[in-house]
């Protein structure tokens, strides 16, 4: 009899602590995630010609695995997430060597690897477990090993291989993504500057290595970027075409489903690369503005999260998150202004794309876990 109250009692335990992290989820958080969800179902509505079967539907029900995905996410202990981030790490890595062996080839790169039902583009998932990897790396350290050469060294091991296998894929542009979190990463967790311009010197001295090794379509996207008019049905076409996208929108835009440099066809990559082209053109710089305000409040988010942490990995977790959302952010809305070269970097959660949708929230997760568990001990605090 008192066997059966013992179990009972635990039942009820665990439900009570169940409410209990329901109770403190991020909902404030979770209903900004919806919005800007929402905002890309009606930016690939209209990619779609009003046709929502195209993009818009998959769009939505990719969003709703992903949300449950990361409310389950943020109901695991931290601490069972600071543990399992070496795994986590292994098995990113592993993918990255799977694609260089027998990877997916799209448009002229090897980046995706096939598991069924899904095409998984694990460079996206590497930056996700680098955050956690370096999260945990740093945050037992003292001010005293940070400041150690031999203790940095394997850190930055663990972003240049990855970075490295991405570069040879080729993509470029996330791998230089991945060392960016990276950097932020030893940044945050206390890194001296000066190192930092040890670093930035080694980098500019490895440019002239770097452009020998880029393949012909990079270098053109390079000569592009100083010139788009030198080829502008070729290599010059997309950023052309979408900087008069832009130009069209002026104040209000043209009207949903007005835009005619998306509709005509004129606009290349509209549901994924140039989607926020597509807001522009038909909501302005007013739309524009408002959804740039709006990625924004997730990246303030992530950093309020980490602030609120009391715990070190839960901090530099939310952080590093928070820096990977905000580069994606910076390079996509870059790449369509003609500010960076162009750059196969979707804007996740307005992009049609089920890669980058999966591992953002996959990391969004982390952050409400972080959150949630806020108040965990996870060991000595730094000296």
């Amino acid at each position: 009899m008192s066997i059966t109250f013992e179990k009972r009692l635990l039942t009820r335990n665990r439900e009570h602590k169940l409410l209990e992290k329901l109770w403190r989820v991020p909902w404030v958080f979770v209903l900004l995630l919806i919005a800007v969800a929402g905002v890309g179902y009606v930016a690939l509505y209209s990619a779609g010609s009003g046709n929502p079967d195209l993009y818009a539907t998959k769009h939505a029900l990719r969003f709703a695995f992903c949300l449950v995905m990361a409310l389950c996410i943020g109901l695991i202990d931290i601490k069972v997430i600071y543990r399992l981030s070496w795994p986590l790490y292994g098995i990113s890595l592993a993918l990255l060597v799977l694609v260089a062996v027998r990877g997916q080839v799209g448009k002229g790169a090897q980046r995706w690897v096939d598991l069924g039902p899904i095409q998984l583009q694990p460079s996206e998932m590497m930056k996700i477990a680098l955050v956690a990897l370096l999260a945990a790396w740093f945050a037992r350290a003292t001010w005293k090993k940070i400041g150690n050469v031999f203790f940095l060294v394997p850190a930055m091991l663990l972003v240049f291989v990855p970075a490295g296998l991405i570069f040879r894929q080729p993509n470029l542009g996330t791998s230089l993504i991945t060392v960016a979190v990276g950097g932020v990463m030893f940044w945050v967790a206390g890194v001296r500057w000066w190192k930092f311009g040890l670093a930035i010197g080694a980098a500019a001295s490895a440019v002239p290595i770097v452009y020998a090794n880029l393949r012909d379509y990079q270098r053109a996207r390079i000569s592009t970027f100083f010139d788009p008019e030198n080829d502008p049905l070729g290599a010059g076409y997309n950023i052309i075409q979408s900087k008069i996208a832009l130009g069209s929108g002026g104040i209000w835009g043209k009207g949903f489903l007005g835009g005619t440099q998306g509709h005509l066809n004129f606009l290349p990559e509209k549901q994924t690369d140039f989607i926020f082209t597509m807001i522009a053109e038909e909501f302005g710089f007013v739309g524009a503005m408002a959804t740039l305000g709006l990625l924004m409040l997730v990246v303030l988010f992530c950093i309020y999260a980490g602030f609120m942490c009391k715990n070190h990995f839960g901090r530099l977790l939310c952080f590093g998150i928070g820096a990977n959302y905000f580069f994606y952010i910076f390079v996509n809305i870059a790449m369509v202004t003609g500010s960076i070269p162009v750059g196969g970097v979707p804007l996740p959660l307005i992009s049609h794309g089920g890669s980058a949708m999966l591992t953002v929230m996959l990391g969004f997760g982390l952050v409400m876990s972080a959150y949630v568990h806020r108040h965990a001990d996870l060991g000595p605090a730094r000296e």
